[in-house]
């Protein structure tokens, strides 16, 4: 009997779930749409290495396999998709254990942290009014700028001609360090590793403001111990 084309010939549970999340870049956009992602744009940004033809693909091979739904021109999971919530999170906690040790240069991507960041920070805790928090690192002469208006949040890569209401400041490892919770925000403030410059008042909420990564939690629980570089 000929061999099934991607298959590895196996009768196995195990053998079946790699058949369809093995490729290249699927655990990665199902951590994406896990997240909330559901725009193919939306999710090609947070994905900068992928190629929109190779997204596109995953895509129909995640549909073909009954993970993902197609509605009105965005990607849903469905109840298998969902149901991949602690595969997913769970090799997460694995990486963050066994496989997580300090930033690798290609790693450091400003453009995608602040992709990124810019969807998990809590403006409730703020005046409600538009914020504009602009970024720096050191090193780059780029600048990024978040945008808080009524329709939400918006990373802006050139300036908005807004008032700053905060300027953050920090070398572009330690604010990844602090996304992923290898670095507290707090003791990372305290040591001037991270700086914010705007009223007082609002930057003592800063730390609530930043949500940091879904895993930094995890990432923080089981520390640095175990990790490689």
């Amino acid at each position: 009997m000929a061999l099934r084309e991607g298959g590895y010939g196996q009768y196995c549970p195990i053998t079946r779930a790699v058949e369809v999340l093995g490729e290249r870049w699927t655990m990665l956009i199902l951590r994406d749409m896990l997240l909330g992602a559901t725009r193919f744009n939306d999710i090609a940004r947070g994905n900068p290495g992928l190629s929109r033809s190779l997204l596109a693909k995953r895509l129909r091979q995640l549909e073909m396999a009954g993970v993902v739904e197609r509605l009105d021109g965005e990607y849903h999971l469905t109840p298998a998709g969902q149901d991949l919530q602690s595969v997913v999170f769970g090799i997460g906690e694995w990486g963050a254990k066994w496989q997580f040790g300090d930033p690798r240069e290609e790693e450091l991507d400003p453009e995608l942290l602040m992709w990124w960041a810019h969807d998990r920070l809590d403006f409730s805790v703020l005046p409600d009014r538009r914020i504009v928090l602009e970024f720096r690192f050191h090193g780059t002469s780029r600048r990024y700028w978040i945008v808080k208006d009524s329709l939400g949040a918006s990373l802006c890569m050139h300036d908005p001609g807004f008032d700053i209401d905060m300027l953050v400041q920090a070398d572009l490892d330690v604010m990844y360090k602090v996304w992923l919770g290898r670095l507290d925000l707090r003791t990372a403030m305290r040591d001037g590793l991270v700086e914010f410059i705007g009223a007082p008042a609002l930057v003592r909420r800063m730390p609530d403001v930043m949500l940091l990564s879904p895993i930094a939690s995890v990432v923080a629980a089981v520390g640095a111990g175990g990790g490689v570089e």
